[in-house]
């Protein structure tokens, strides 16, 4: 049985593909874009009433 800092090293040791997963964000981007778009004709008016109200508060 190996310790847990012998796995956290060669976790750390083997060689990483920094550009990410590309297609999973475009996606997920994509899929939010959908809700949104097709979110907006149902809670538009309380969305903008709601963020009204944040920003007033906010601006006071």
């Amino acid at each position: 049985m190996q310790p847990i800092s012998g796995h956290l090293y060669a976790l750390a040791a083997r060689p990483r593909d920094d550009r990410g997963d590309v297609p999973g964000w475009v996606m997920v981007t994509l899929m939010t874009a959908i809700v949104v778009a097709a979110l907006t004709p149902f809670v538009g008016d309380e969305l903008r009433a709601l963020l009204e109200r944040a920003f007033s508060m906010v601006s006071g």
